[in-house]
């Protein structure tokens, strides 16, 4: 079997695992995230590192609708570079240091109707289990999208002990092994073909389009992001400037 035939096999297996366990977590946290866009609410997303890309992969996104916020710090997962300025080293030194979570929950005035997701494969760095901490003070429900088998087996890097699995209302499981890498390449000490992107992209459409469904089913029709792409479509060009307008109004109680 080749290596591109093994991570398809693999990732697709994880899948699988995700559709046949996680799938009333998926429900419950469509329920929490449905309940709070009813309400005014906003359904706040974070993720360090390259679970950054789950945040964006809700919103902003084609089919996206108003209600999820991607609260993506930049000092934390722009490290494109990797040596240099904005570089790897910079980025994994923070996500270490205790006490930087509450610095970002300080910029923001959070509604009573307000909800968090965490996304963290590892679920050990301070940063995410302080962000999960934070967010619980200010009584928001944590949802927590993470590898329970790695969390479990790795010590936890937070001084109290905790890990994000601890303090999360909700956990899904994305179900990657430790280290995320799926594929093993004789002559290779360390595996390749991380999984965590593909699951987590899975977990967090499935919740977008339950959520979607749910909203319809009390009346209340979201205003989706269409694509863009549809050079000279005035339809889509419509939709999306409701969608900037809805969108914009949705934020206002972050700043008053």
């Amino acid at each position: 079997m080749t290596a591109a035939a093994s991570y398809f096999d693999k990732t697709m297996g994880l899948l699988r695992d995700v559709r046949d366990q996680e799938f009333a977590a998926i429900l419950k946290a469509a329920d929490v995230c449905t309940s709070s866009i009813a309400q005014g609410g906003l359904v706040f997303l974070f993720g360090n590192g390259h679970s950054r890309m789950m945040c964006e992969e809700m919103t902003p996104r084609q089919g996206c609708f108003p209600g999820f916020v991607a609260l993506v710090e930049q000092a934390l997962s722009n490290h494109a570079d990797i040596v240099g300025s904005n570089g790897l080293r910079a980025p994994l030194f923070l996500e270490k240091y205790e006490g930087y979570a509450e610095e970002i929950l300080k910029s923001f005035h959070f509604g009573p109707h307000d909800a968090f997701m965490i996304i963290s494969t590892s679920g050990i760095r301070p940063v995410v289990v302080e962000m999960a901490t934070g967010v619980k003070r200010r009584g928001m429900t944590v949802i927590a999208i993470v590898s329970r088998q790695h969390s479990e087996i790795a010590a936890a890097g937070h001084s109290s002990g905790k890990k994000l699995i601890d303090l999360a209302d909700i956990v899904i499981d994305n179900h990657c092994p430790p280290g995320d890498c799926v594929v093993e390449i004789e002559g290779l000490e360390w595996r390749t073909g991380p999984a965590s992107t593909v699951t987590g992209g899975m977990i967090i459409n499935m919740l977008r389009c339950e959520v979607a469904e749910r909203l319809i089913a009390r009346g209340l029709k979201p205003v989706l992001l269409p694509s863009h792409q549809f050079v000279g479509n005035a339809d889509a060009a419509e939709q999306l400037e409701r969608f900037y307008e809805v969108y914009r109004k949705s934020l206002r109680h972050l700043y008053e």
